[in-house]
């Protein structure tokens, strides 16, 4: 018991600091807008085309197992903007290794 209650407490305060990405559509701004609402919303997940990618301010804030990364995007004046703070999966992490 007295490890369920240590467990809940550590897992908690996580839970409580978790942001909610806000989904974008990269062709309804511009690169500017773009990037203002990365750094208002702090965790935004950018539509482009089909896909879409992952973008986190401060970079420190990406997932286990993601690293950060840069990444170009066209926006509705079909400029190509290049933003930061992109959370792209990571191969050489220790976290998405297979154990032998």
């Amino acid at each position: 018991m007295k490890i369920v209650v240590i467990t809940a407490t550590l897992l908690l305060p996580s839970a409580a600091l978790a942001v909610e990405a806000v989904e974008v559509n990269a062709r309804d701004h511009s690169c500017a807008e773009l990037t203002q609402i990365i750094r208002k919303d702090k965790a935004v997940f950018v539509r482009m085309g089909i896909g879409g990618r992952s973008f986190r301010y401060p970079p420190a804030r990406c997932n286990l197992g993601d690293k950060y990364d840069t990444a170009t995007v066209k926006d509705a004046n079909g400029k190509m903007c290049r933003l930061d703070y992109e959370c792209v999966y990571d191969p050489q992490s220790f976290y998405n290794r297979i154990p032998k």
